[in-house]
């Protein structure tokens, strides 16, 4: 099966050295606002609005959103009135900033080489700058956007790398592919670990040579080691395993952030059209999934209360499409209310104690099982949907 790249993109694919290229990012947007907005006031509403972005874990919230409203807030301006001159540094100022940085010599012989094997190429970069900034960053390292099957910015992004949801979010954007995917990137804490966390196998990389070594039991090298190390490897090694209790919880999270970016913009006529007879329309598959959390998913985690190895019913969904008449709902309402459901969802599974998690059950298709197997279904369930509207929206 064709391997999935997530590549990290600050001191991995492009030498950035963060640690002077961010005090430097912030000052040169500081002189710039300075004729509205004090400097010490931009410095300390920037530092908190990314803090708040990092920290964000509202699906239904852009990290825009999440940065606008907490930023312009505390310099007490709008956005609108501020938006020419924000425009402005962005296509004159950040641009300067390049020398701050340099390309990585083994950057490009490297992704030109993962092109030339098939391999699906995403840009997994933290997605706190806005689009115009990641993609300047890019061709600085030597690439251009289009090159790559997606690349994370703060427009259309609703976790920071903190969270094992950012990465199941950029796996379901990109259709959740089955088969091998591999995290590549150099920061232990924003890279490596959460992208384990969910399931993920991951390629660290630093001047060490290419071995298991280190807190993260990852391979670590340089980036010129990496594709050796991959020509070497077995494929079947680098399959994700979504079986941990962070593993669910982030793919749960993330399939509402996916959707609602996916799903952003389509009008009354691509919600209803049915690419081939034998396809689902989009609406179809996002009804389907908000019916069967309310009615099925919510049902399954209520039933575990203290009982002895309750019985987990799993109703015939197959005839809800038909008979409900999904072809005619209103899409926008529609994946509203999954977005409503998915939340209380989320809100039941945090009032679940560690010990919890392993409590028994029988399940009417799967027979004996636990609980987070049980959760460990609904996520599966979400990732089967998204590979179908994924498909669904690249026919229309």
């Amino acid at each position: 099966m064709t391997l999935t790249l997530l590549l990290d993109l600050d001191d991995t694919l492009l030498n950035t050295h963060v640690e002077s290229f961010v005090p430097a990012y912030f000052q040169a947007l500081a002189r710039e606002l300075a004729p509205s907005v004090a400097p010490e006031i931009i410095f300390r509403a920037l530092i908190s609005s990314m803090r708040q972005m990092s920290d964000n874990e509202d699906f239904s919230q852009t990290l825009k959103d999440v940065f606008d409203a907490d930023f312009f807030s505390q310099i007490g301006a709008s956005r609108d009135a501020l938006e020419p001159v924000i425009e402005k540094f962005y296509e004159d100022v950040f641009p300067t900033l390049a020398g701050l940085t340099s390309q990585n010599p083994d950057a490009k012989p490297f992704v030109e080489w993962a092109f030339s094997q098939g391999f699906r190429v995403a840009v997994a970069t933290d997605p706190l700058l806005p689009r115009e900034a990641t993609h300047q960053r890019l061709r600085w390292a030597g690439f251009e956007p289009g090159q790559f099957e997606l690349v994370t910015t703060y427009d259309h992004f609703h976790f920071s790398k903190t969270h094992p949801a950012y990465f199941a979010e950029a796996l379901g954007r990109m259709g959740w592919p089955d088969g091998p995917v591999l995290m590549v990137g150099n920061d232990l804490d924003r890279d490596i670990l959460p992208a384990q966390r969910l399931g993920l196998r991951t390629y660290h990389v630093d001047a060490e040579p290419a071995s298991r070594s280190g807190p993260d039991a990852a391979p670590r090298g340089k980036l010129s080691d990496l594709r050796r190390w991959l020509e070497s490897a077995d494929p079947a090694s680098l399959t994700p395993s979504f079986k941990s209790t962070d593993s669910v919880l982030g793919i749960l999270s993330a399939t509402p952030a996916a959707l609602n970016s996916l799903l952003r913009g389509l009008d009354d006529s691509d919600w209803a059209r049915e690419p081939t007879v034998n396809d689902w329309a989009a609406i179809e598959v996002l009804c389907h999934l908000r019916d069967t959390e309310r009615e099925i998913h919510h049902m399954q985690i209520k039933l575990f209360d203290g009982r002895n190895e309750p019985f987990i019913p799993r109703p015939d969904t197959g005839v809800w499409a038909s008979g409900r008449d999904y072809l005619h709902e209103n899409g926008s309402s529609a994946l509203t209310e999954f977005n409503e459901a998915r939340r209380k969802t989320l809100e039941l599974l945090r009032g679940v104690a560690p010990n919890e998690w392993e409590h028994k059950a029988r399940h009417a298709i799967f027979g004996p099982t636990n609980f987070l197997e049980v959760v460990g279904f609904m996520a599966d369930h979400d990732r089967m949907h998204i590979q179908q509207i994924w498909s669904v929206l690249k026919k229309l």
